[in-house]
């Protein structure tokens, strides 16, 4: 019989920060990670690793475009925040990001709220594309020593790199979505109480969904599948249920 879930959503005062470009990296070739950094960052809350904030982005109008993206790492001390940018495609977060300077600034808001993810189940499969690999990478870093993760990831092989973590993990790189898939398929999911996250193009995650829950039998609310984008469509964003 199914559990019930023991996951918590938290609110989270919505507020707007507008915050100075500190440094731009390249950790890989289609990875900019883009260091922000400001005062308004002193009460910042990202209480768990797929939390949402929302960054504005200038446009030659009026209106600035929009786009959801994961905290990838943030100090308050400090007073900074991490933010990882694929670079696909031609958006105004990819484009932003590829040419962003330090001293540059940009607004973010939020998050809204979080959606938290005990650590202490006896595994975690964490699954996606290059979209979910900053969430993945934070996540990786929060687990215990005494936990098992499994990660799954459609990644470009020149933006691969080390995933530090003191879990167990059981890491497959792929080429491609439906790579992704027939690795999920090839599972044997552990025994014991576990918790699927899965995050990247819409189709996708719904069909890994699917398989995890209606052929693997896992408990459909021990399971979290988001749809960070999707293809023909601008600024996707869904929670798959």
């Amino acid at each position: 019989m199914p559990t019930p879930s023991r996951v918590r959503r938290v609110r989270h005062e919505l507020k707007r920060r507008e915050l100075t470009v500190e440094t731009v990296e390249s950790p890989t070739p289609n990875m900019r990670r883009v260091t922000l950094t400001g005062d308004a960052l002193e009460d910042f809350v990202s209480a768990s690793f797929d939390d949402h904030i929302k960054l504005f982005f200038p446009t030659d109008s009026d209106t600035p475009a929009m786009r959801d993206y994961t905290p990838r790492a943030y100090s308050n001390a400090e007073r900074r925040l991490v933010i990882e940018f694929a670079q696909h495609g031609d958006g105004p977060a990819a484009s932003w990001s590829a040419a962003a300077k330090p001293g540059e600034t940009l607004t973010v808001g939020g998050p809204r709220g979080s959606f938290i993810i005990p650590t202490d189940y006896d595994w975690h499969l964490l699954a996606g594309d290059e979209t979910a690999l900053p969430a993945i990478a934070r996540r990786l870093e929060e687990l215990p020593a005494d936990t098992r993760a499994i990660v799954l990831l459609n990644v470009a092989s020149a933006d691969r790199r080390e995933l530090p973590s003191r879990a167990a993990v059981d890491l497959c790189w792929v080429d491609d979505d439906a790579a992704l898939l027939d690795a999920a398929r090839a599972l044997t999911l552990p025994a014991g109480e576990g918790y699927a996250w899965c995050a990247g193009e819409a189709n996708t995650m719904a069909a890994l969904r699917k398989i995890l829950v209606d052929d693997k039998g896992h408990d459909r609310h021990a399971i979290r599948a988001a749809a960070y984008w999707k293809r023909g469509a601008a600024n996707h964003h869904e929670n798959l249920e």
